[in-house]
Parts: C-alpha cells; sequence; structure tokens
C-alpha cells in the first residue's frame, strides 16, 4: 500500500511518477488523400493503354508489311528484320509492365532502341532511307514513349533529339544532301516526333490535373466530415454533461437553501463523487495515447488533491475502446474513491482482448455512496465487496 501523499503509478515491475499526458501529435503532411492517387492511377492506367496500343499497331500495321514488301530490295534485310523483332520484344515486354503497373528499366531499353535505330538506318539503303519499309522513322518514337513512361518530358526530348542526329548522319552518308532531301528529312523528324511528345506531356499533365482535381474533392469531403464529427461530438459532449450535471445541481442547490451542511461527510462525498465525474467528463475529450488511463489518472488526482494517499498500478496497455466502455469501467471506481478514505490502491491489468480495473481501500462505517449495484452493463461488468477491513471494487471489460 502507499505510504506517502500523492499518485504513483506502476506499470509492469517498475514503479514512477506517472507522468502528464500529452496530446497527440497531430500529422501536418500535406500529401494527397489515398483517393486521389486511386483516381490519378485510374487515368494514367487509360493512357499507358493508349500508348501500347498506338506502338504496337503501328509496328504490325505499318511496320511488318513495309518490310516484307521491301524484301531483298534493301542493303541488308536480315538487319531490318532483326531490327523489327528486337523492337517488338522489347514494346511486349514494356507493354506487361506497363499494364501491370510497373515502369520499364528505361535506360537500358533505350540504349538498345538507339542501337536499332542506327542500324536500321544504316541496313535499309539510300533506296528505302525515305520509305515506310525504313520503319524507324515513324515506329520507333512510340516506343521511346513506352520506355520512358512516367519520366520527366526532356528526357523523350533527348531521346528523340539523338534519333535525329543519327537520321542526319544517315542522310549525309548516304549521299541525300540534296535541298528538297534535306526538307524531307527536317519534315519527317518533325512529323514523326510531335504526337509522341504530344501524347506523353499530354498523359503526365491530366495525370497531375486529376490527381490536383481528386486531392482538392477529396479535402473538400474531409473539412465536411471533420465538421460532422465535431458536431457529434459536440452533442455527445452535452450528453456526457447532462449526465453529471445533475448531481452537481442537486448539491449545489442544496447548499444554497442552506439544506446541506458542507461539514457533513455525506454532502462532502456527494461534491467530490461530482466533481470526480466531471473531471472525467474532460478527460474524455482528450487527445491522448491511452485514454482509459487518462481518465482513471483525472479521478486519481482529484483524490489526491483531497489528502487521499493513492497508488496507481498499471500492467499492459489498454486496447482502443470505445467511450461508452471506457465509461463504464471507470465510473464505478470514480463513485468508490468519492468515498474512500485512508489510501487507495487503483490497478489496471490490461490485454488485447481484455481489462480489469480494480480499487482497494480501507473499509469505514458507512454506505456505499455513489456506487452502483453489481451486476453487467453491457460488455462491461462490475463486482462490489466490502469485509469490515476493505473494500474491494472491481470492473471487467472482454472482447465479444
Amino acid at each position: 500500500m502507499a505510504t506517502e501523499a500523492g499518485a504513483r503509478v506502476t506499470t509492469g515491475a517498475a514503479s514512477r511518477a506517472l507522468p502528464r499526458p500529452r496530446p497527440a501529435a497531430r500529422s501536418r503532411t500535406a500529401a494527397a488523400p489515398p483517393e486521389a492517387h486511386a483516381v490519378a492511377d485510374a487515368s494514367d492506367r487509360g493512357a499507358r493503354v493508349v500508348a501500347v496500343v498506338i506502338a504496337l499497331a503501328w509496328h504490325l500495321a505499318i511496320g511488318l508489311p513495309a518490310v516484307l514488301a521491301a524484301g531483298p530490295g534493301m542493303a541488308s534485310p536480315a538487319v531490318v528484320a532483326a531490327g523489327w523483332l528486337v523492337t517488338a520484344l522489347v514494346g511486349v515486354a514494356t507493354g506487361v509492365r506497363l499494364l501491370r503497373g510497373g515502369l520499364p528499366p528505361a535506360g537500358r531499353l533505350a540504349a538498345v532502341l538507339l542501337v536499332v535505330d542506327a542500324a536500321v538506318f544504316a541496313a535499309a539503303g539510300e533506296r528505302f532511307l525515305f520509305t515506310s519499309a525504313n520503319w524507324v522513322w515513324g515506329g520507333l518514337a512510340w516506343f521511346f514513349l513506352l520506355v520512358l513512361w512516367r519520366r520527366p518530358v526532356r528526357w523523350l526530348l533527348a531521346l528523340l533529339a539523338a534519333h535525329a542526329t543519327i537520321a542526319l548522319a544517315a542522310v549525309v552518308l548516304h549521299g541525300a544532301t540534296a535541298p528538297a532531301d534535306l526538307s524531307r528529312y527536317a519534315m519527317y523528324v518533325y512529323g514523326t516526333s510531335t504526337l509522341p511528345v504530344a501524347v506523353f506531356a499530354g498523359a503526365a499533365a491530366l495525370t497531375a490535373l486529376v490527381r490536383d482535381r481528386a486531392g482538392t474533392a477529396a479535402a473538400v469531403l474531409a473539412v465536411a466530415a471533420e465538421r460532422e464529427a465535431a458536431e457529434r461530438a459536440r452533442s455527445e459532449r452535452q450528453e456526457r454533461l447532462a449526465l453529471v450535471s445533475g448531481t452537481a445541481e442537486e448539491v449545489l442547490a442544496a447548499l444554497a437553501a442552506g439544506d446541506a451542511d458542507p461539514a457533513d461527510p455525506a454532502v462532502r462525498r456527494r461534491a467530490v463523487l461530482a466533481a470526480a465525474r466531471l473531471r472525467r467528463l474532460i478527460a474524455e475529450s482528450d487527445d491522448v495515447p491511452d485514454p482509459l488511463l487518462h481518465e482513471l489518472r483525472a479521478a486519481a488526482d482529484l483524490a489526491e488533491r483531497n489528502g487521499l494517499p493513492i497508488e496507481l498500478v498499471a500492467v499492459g496497455t489498454p486496447p482502443a475502446l470505445p467511450v461508452e466502455v471506457r465509461r463504464g469501467l471507470a465510473d464505478p471506481l470514480t463513485a468508490a474513491l468519492a468515498g474512500a478514505r485512508g489510501w487507495a490502491r487503483l490497478t489496471v491489468v490490461a490485454g488485447p482482448d481484455e481489462v480489469v480495473v480494480s480499487l482497494v481501500t480501507p473499509d469505514h462505517d458507512g454506505p456505499d455512496d455513489g456506487v452502483a449495484p453489481p451486476g453487467g452493463d453491457g460488455p462491461v461488468e462490475h463486482l462490489h465487496e466490502r469485509d469490515g477491513e476493505i473494500r474491494w471494487t472491481q470492473t471487467r471489460w472482454r472482447r465479444m
């Protein structure tokens, strides 16, 4: 039993002064809510499907027939065909990765595509330099888009610039330097690059816009939900206040009318009980890691201020409990503390599926004022016994 005034807490086997609870820190992270990410991911997935379909359809419907039609007329048809096959494999592997929500290894695949680009330009020959048989002119840019998906736009621009440089080197080496050939080269570079860049940048901008709009909508809904929760909490708090105001009003009215004597022990116990319940009511709304222990400590502090040496022992960590359950666990102990004399020992034993709170105080003459009759109140069981030496009050909650 405690031999010195002041409430103390014991957790496990170690005893230490009961710390003052601190409000839980609130996150100030400005990250977008999960709903915004989900909507943005859905939009991005749609754009991935479109890009994969365009790249592979172009490669199959335009590039392959042209290669087969040109046949042996090219300088090295085997190299052109091999380049087409390698690009097709890169496209399929990249498309599968994108449609599954992942991203391909951009650096290695971009290097493979640039090697194919240079090889096909060299193998097509001067005769097929500006024809569909030289399929890298129009088709390779779409595969650049796939391997660089969700990377910065400047990466795609750099890859297209390397593609244009390789094409210019091929034009010069094949001797196609006439003004008409150079104009055709510029037109090819412009025509085959603008649409992939527009799709790439548009998909990125649309995804960002959707994420922003969804984040704004989610934030508005969150504010509305917080407002509704605040109104509900205020209503519940008023209801809880009404539970304890009756006793306090009766005591104050009796004292004001002269019907009650402040020196009367029974009147003092009723006043202490009303104050203890009001103090626990205030503690219910505090944002702390262990609300039950915080509410019990509020009752213990009040008993301590009234000169009662009290020891609070806590073993284990209580699980998250609804306010009604915490109230059922704490109210009988609060009432018993209001009439306690001499000393008190308050014990909390908690596990994931059970919480037991008990109070032991010396027995004394007089009734058990304010202590509810033993029994069960929903999920909380209540026991109260006295044997002439001690009074023992216990509440128990078990997970159903």
